[in-house]
């Protein structure tokens, strides 16, 4: 029995679809603790490719529990179209397998709205937002002026809770020179949305009956650790806390339930959206990078950035993140390159240091300092076992481990679940 946090050491798109799938498969419960509909896997079962945005991982797996915790902000429109677009591939979804906190805040239109308003304002400053309310909600969470799914349950305090709402949300509207909402606009959303309700579970209880039970439980993470709201390249970042820590309180468990944390990281890097980018290649290296890598965001389909490994990155997300293992994706794209580069330090003004400046105009002035080693000519594609690896890329695996303070437990050579090295089962570590 344990339970693995699942988290990504990068940026995000590291890979993590096909690591959860493999993991999902050995656990029995699968839990999805921050973020929204703005982050998704791409999962790969049987020849069918399913494209997750806000459901866990588990819902394509018969007999495992799946779990919404508290830490996500959920839209309930995107919600039940992406139950429907499961049911339509045949995927089996009910309370009885499916359920969400109780307590989890409500994306609404006025959220996406605001969104949008806001990064078409900025201009050349916007953040790169995926445009879906995610923020406004985590901020309306914080500022205690939230619906939350069971509010939808509380008829005597609705109307203050959306009163509430709009006295903040018109403002803000009318500043950006937008028509004010009705209450009656979201007193019909909400209407819309009370098929989610027979989801909603005090979910923390039942976390803890199967923790008591024995069972496996994956904490299943979104994004990566450099888009932490804390910890990442602020401000373009995304609003919630994405490194493993925030698997406890968004979740309802307590820390000590979280037995190890497992990173998936990429062996090069990627990034969507806006904000520095040390390694980033904008060159014929990040076109082959991309194109060789598919590197179009899940969810959003936009074009990720690409460019060498960054082992000092890693190396803090390991740090701050209390990363145990890493689980190292798309070492075959980097097939049949001469040499490779590693980030091995940063200079800054000319200071070299060993992380990430804080200070967002220090962040913009970061030059990588690379390591040169050589490259391998043999495909790794397909390998199932360190013997089938050219040395060249098992050398690279290793100075990876080192560089960034953690080993590999599990290794990704294609897309394909199976197309995987195992060296230490994380839930048996």
């Amino acid at each position: 029995m344990g339970s693995v946090v699942v988290v990504g050491s990068q940026w995000g798109d590291e890979g993590k679809g096909k690591i959860v799938d493999w993991l999902s498969e050995r656990a029995e419960v699968i839990v999805r603790y921050q973020g929204g509909h703005n982050a998704g896997h791409t999962l790969v079962i049987d020849g069918v490719t399913y494209k997750l945005s806000l459901l866990p991982s588990g819902v394509v797996r018969p007999g495992k529990l799946s779990i919404i915790g508290n830490g996500v902000v959920l839209d309930p429109r995107a919600f039940l179209t992406e139950v429907d677009a499961m049911r339509a591939k045949g995927v089996e979804i009910s309370p009885a397998t499916l359920k969400i906190a109780e307590n989890v805040p409500l994306i609404l239109s006025v959220h996406r709205e605001l969104d949008q308003l806001r990064e078409a304002a900025s201009g050349a400053a916007a953040i790169g937002t995926t445009g879906r309310g995610i923020g406004p909600t985590y901020e309306d969470k914080v500022g205690r002026r939230a619906v939350r799914l069971a509010d939808l349950n509380d008829r005597e305090t609705i109307d203050g809770r959306i009163d509430r709402l709009l006295a903040h949300h018109n403002a803000l509207r009318v500043g950006f020179g937008a028509e004010p909402v009705s209450a009656e606009t979201i007193r019909e959303e909400l209407e819309a949305a009370r098929p989610v309700l027979e989801y909603a579970d005090p979910t923390w209880r039942t976390l803890r009956e199967a923790r008591n039970a024995g069972r496996n439980i994956l904490f299943e993470g979104a994004q990566g650790a450099m888009l932490d709201i804390d910890h990442g390249t602020f401000p373009f970042v995304t609003s919630s806390n994405t490194v493993a820590g925030s698997a406890a309180a968004g979740s309802g468990v307590g820390p000590s339930s979280l037995d190890r944390t497992l990173g998936i990281t990429k062996a090069y890097t990627t990034r969507v959206g806006n904000g520095p980018f040390p390694t980033e290649q904008k060159n014929e290296i990040g076109q082959l990078l991309g194109e060789r890598g598919a590197e179009f965001g899940t969810v959003t389909g936009r074009k990720r950035r690409c460019g060498w490994f960054d082992a000092v990155m890693v190396r803090q997300a390991v740090q701050t993140g209390g990363i145990d293992r890493l689980a190292l994706t798309k070492l075959d794209v980097l097939d049949g390159l001469d040499e490779l580069k590693i980030c091995v330090a940063y200079d800054v003004d000319g200071e070299r240091i060993d992380r990430l400046p804080v200070e967002t105009a220090r962040q913009s002035r970061v030059q990588p300092v690379y390591e040169t080693i050589k490259g391998w000519s043999a495909s790794t594609r397909g390998a199932r076992s360190w013997g089938e690896l050219p040395a060249e890329a098992v050398k690279y695996v290793r100075h990876v481990e080192e560089l960034v303070g953690a080993p590999v437990a599990m290794l990704s050579t294609s897309p394909e679940r199976d197309d995987t090295i195992l060296v230490e089962d994380p839930f048996h570590i």
